[in-house]
């Protein structure tokens, strides 16, 4: 009996020592957001002390992740240039819990309450690309190693999307996420503060590209057509889902357009080749969802 329990003893030692012990992401102000989305590594949004004006959506164990399970990166840019995402956090909180650092422009939303303040800039998305490589690259942070350097993606919605349209040709993207967004086809409907690259820079881009328009009634809709039309030496998706132009950002885990989105950044990040069926073959998965309508370059396939 003795000899058992010691067994048993032994065995618990072991395991326990196999165990990886938590490791938490280094938090200021932060907030759990539906209790940390419905992907498989429950998420925390927060400010870190060590990156101004961001917010950050990560998995509050990093201690998963590592050598052949490294976390993507998704930069995100705010619609209306707000330097907050408090219209956006529940859809990329919900992203980041499938196994994403995501790294949105401005100040954490910790209430619903619309953000007032100066506007955000595309430089800041580059900001989060650099901070992220550093801290992958620093010994004492908790994401050393555990970043995945060369998976890195620029999204945005509206101005948001411009920012990202502006930042296109860094050579860091593998690919781009362009939501209810487009270089402006006449530039007297802008808003000011907008940053205002001319249809010559989509020439620029070299990664595949996605568009997440809300349908005909999206102001941003002509834009982002005609965007896509343009690309034709990279690979590009459309998508439409008619609810305008605010999208379904603020519905429950971001709603409806969670699900190209995710799909998307699971197949140009992480290879999935599940994920790809949403966007690949005639017809493509996506097609095949109520209240979808797509459009594909030669590329896709």
């Amino acid at each position: 009996m003795r000899r058992t329990l010691s067994l048993l003893a032994a065995c618990a030692l072991i395991l326990g020592a196999c165990t990886p012990k938590p490791v938490a992401p280094p938090a200021g102000l932060n907030r759990i957001v539906e209790d940390g989305g419905t992907g498989p590594y429950k998420v925390l949004m927060l400010e870190d002390p060590s990156l101004e004006a961001h917010t950050i959506f990560a998995p509050q164990d990093l201690a998963p992740f590592g050598r052949g399970n490294k976390l993507p990166v998704l930069v995100w840019g705010n619609g209306a240039c707000i330097n907050s995402p408090w219209e956006h956090y529940k859809f990329l909180n919900e992203i980041a819990s499938h196994g994403f650092l995501v790294i949105a422009t401005g100040y954490i939303p910790m209430t619903d309450d619309r953000y007032q303040g100066p506007q955000s800039t595309s430089k800041q998305q580059l900001e989060a690309v650099d901070w992220a490589i550093a801290q992958n690259a620093d010994k004492d942070s908790p994401y050393y190693g555990r970043i995945d350097v060369d998976a890195i993606a620029a999204a945005g919605m509206s101005c948001g999307g411009l920012q990202t349209l502006d930042n296109a040709a860094d050579p860091r993207f593998k690919t781009l996420m362009i939501c209810n967004s487009g270089l402006f086809i006449n530039p007297a409907g802008a808003v000011p503060g907008m940053p205002m690259p001319e249809k010559e820079k989509l020439q620029k881009i070299t990664v595949p590209v996605i568009y997440i328009l809300g349908g005909e009634q999206d102001i941003a809709y002509q834009n982002g057509m005609d965007d896509f039309h343009r690309l034709t030496k990279v690979p590009a998706f459309a998508a439409n889902y008619p609810v305008g132009h605010g999208g379904t950002y603020a519905k429950p885990h971001g709603g409806e357009f969670t699900v190209p989105a995710l799909a998307w950044l699971q197949w140009q990040l992480k290879g999935d080749k599940q994920a790809a069926k949403l966007f690949q073959g005639n017809p493509c998965g996506l097609s095949q969802r109520e209240g979808w309508t797509v459009e594909k370059n030669a590329l896709i396939d």
